[in-house]
């Protein structure tokens, strides 16, 4: 996890992405002067500063990502506005999917999990991961779809990712091969740089495909839906330029009759979600959700129905960072 904060007079903004420590050296040695001394509330002036600042380095670098959230939570703080009000939101309520099942869970963890999810916390949609060793364990990806679905039952969605490890062909087998199943999203059958793929197996599967989480800019994902690939696109907002190019992104989706979803991060997400009218769901995963809630003062819980809610008494993001809690962990 990378944490960035900015200073603006008394207030202080916080935002936050995941990579490798280098990025640190980055935000202080590249970033950092391009925003300083800039107007607080030009959000989107110095996110497209830092654009051009870093082009030569490969933009976007997910560091740009961290102080994009910053700054808006700074300008939220500013105003004394709760961030999803400031982004102009259009719901309070943002549905979830519970999301974790991962190809090395045994059966018991994987029904102790979903039951937490559907019968603990009411969560209607669940993920799980396929496509174990690169798709070559097929059998075990079919046995362990078919246990989830008997677990979650009929009145709860399930969803598949396979993390693009099957081959096309395999990805259609393996759906026709879980048709019983009932999936309702397939998402990266294959690699999402395989945009013709994706669209051979949307063309041959009753689930949704969806794909996007590795986009870093907004070209990425007009390709994407310029091919066709995907169903609902995915976009994840400490990967694909913050809270500025979430915004774009959905807008990109939205043009083409598109929803879009967020994956990862849910609180990271929320504000920005309440404030996109095509938003799918956001994803609940199992890792986020932990490191969140431990970092962090004010992560929000999950309602039941699967919903996750602002809270409009607090203003900017509604998080703190525990730099107390936080202290074991630091490395850089």
């Amino acid at each position: 996890m990378i944490v960035v904060r900015v200073h603006c007079g008394d207030q202080v903004g916080t935002g936050w992405t995941y990579g490798a420590a280098a990025c640190r050296a980055l935000v202080e040695d590249v970033l950092a002067p391009l925003v300083k001394d800039r107007d607080a509330l030009d959000v989107v002036g110095a996110y497209d500063a830092m654009c051009r600042g870093d082009r030569n380095l490969g933009r976007l670098s997910i560091a740009t990502c961290a102080i994009s959230a910053a700054l808006w939570d700074s300008k939220a703080r500013l105003l004394d506005l709760r961030l999803a009000r400031l982004l102009a939101m259009v719901t309070d309520e943002v549905p979830i999917y519970g999301s974790g099942g991962f190809t090395s869970y045994d059966d018991t963890q994987l029904t102790s999990q979903f039951d937490h999810w559907v019968h603990g916390q009411g969560i209607p949609r669940v993920k799980i991961k396929v496509a174990e060793s690169w798709g070559e364990h097929v059998g075990r990806d079919l046995t362990r779809t078919a246990h989830a679905s008997k677990v979650v039952g009929d009145d709860t969605e399930l969803y598949v990712d396979a993390s693009g490890g099957y081959t096309r062909k395999q990805a259609i087998r393996v759906a026709h091969e879980a048709a019983d199943c009932d999936v309702r999203w397939f998402e990266e059958p294959v690699s999402s740089d395989d945009l013709a793929g994706l669209h051979e197996i949307r063309d041959a599967v009753a689930a949704d495909v969806a794909a996007g989480e590795y986009g870093y800019d907004l070209p990425y994902f007009a390709r994407m839906v310029q091919a066709g690939a995907v169903d609902c696109l995915q976009a994840d907002l400490s990967r694909c330029g913050g809270i500025t190019e979430w915004q774009r992104v959905a807008a990109v989706a939205a043009a083409n009759n598109l929803q879009i979803s967020g994956h990862g991060a849910p609180n990271l997400h929320l504000d920005a979600a309440a404030a996109t009218p095509n938003l799918r769901h956001l994803e609940w995963l199992h890792d986020h959700v932990r490191i969140e809630t431990m970092l962090f003062d004010g992560a929000t819980a999950a309602l039941p129905g699967g919903l996750l809610r602002p809270d409009l008494s607090r203003s900017e993001h509604g998080l703190d960072f525990c730099d107390e809690a936080a202290s074991p962990y630091r490395i850089g």
